[in-house]
């Protein structure tokens, strides 16, 4: 993987700032999966599709931050060769330490260091969060050029109209923008970039247990068609 280009601002500021929290973070996240079962059947219900359609392809989580997420799908049994990408060397540097048996390289979701339609399959697990509106486009354009033909695009992310600005965790100063948006406009812009949304889950927010949340949570599983007669399926003929 190449250096990704930092030239927007928000790339800066995000690489920065995960950077400062790698090693906090591993340890707030340890076990977040292990308190959503949810989530959990998601991400089942994600591999189990790519090993049946992916084609045998790789599978990237891309925003993979500590690897937690990479590591369980790894770990689900469906035969998928799983790797992480992060914008932050930090978190890359957390998550080659912590999961020492998988593969984890630096790299932006703007311009992935990855040939055409070479994935099976491609996670963005609450790492779109970041991405202002004005480039979700190109970031989902970007999932499309780089899955194949079938394979399986699965975000998570949190849901609102307002964005959260963070400036300081665990005594750290930081500079974040948490994007909160509505599961119709993902699947629209996943449309519009050439993908077909499969399903829309939404989750109210959870207020107890250890991982409290501020903002209820949105999922949305999508597919780039196959290619059939030479267009890909859902694309609309000439003659139409």
């Amino acid at each position: 993987m190449t250096t990704p280009d930092l030239s927007p601002g928000f790339l800066h500021a995000t690489r920065t700032s995960y950077d400062a929290m790698a090693p906090a973070y591993v340890d707030f996240a340890r076990g977040e999966l292990a308190a959503k079962p949810l989530e959990r059947a998601l991400l089942s219900t994600f591999a189990e599709l790519v090993a049946t359609g992916g084609g045998g392809l790789p599978v990237a989580d891309v925003g993979c931050g500590t690897g937690r997420v990479t590591e369980h799908l790894h770990g689900l049994g469906r035969g998928l060769d799983v790797f992480g990408i992060d914008l932050s060397p930090q978190m890359v540097a957390v998550a080659r330490q912590e999961h020492p048996g998988l593969r984890f390289e630096e790299g932006s979701m703007l311009a992935l260091d990855l040939p055409d339609a070479s994935l099976g399959g491609l996670l963005a697990w609450y790492s779109t969060i970041h991405v202002p509106d004005e480039e979700l486009p190109r970031a989902f354009a970007e999932f499309h050029r780089v899955l194949a033909p079938g394979g399986y695009v699965q975000l998570g992310f949190q849901v609102g109209d307002e964005p959260l600005r963070l400036t300081e965790a665990w005594g750290l100063d930081v500079s974040l923008v948490f994007h909160r948006r509505q599961p119709e406009r993902i699947a629209e812009l996943l449309r519009d970039a050439g993908l077909e949304v499969v399903s829309r889950v939404w989750r109210e927010r959870e207020t107890d247990g250890p991982f409290p949340e501020r903002a209820p949570q949105g999922f949305v599983l999508a597919r780039r068609p196959v290619v059939s007669g030479g267009c890909e399926d859902g694309d609309i003929s000439a003659t139409d």
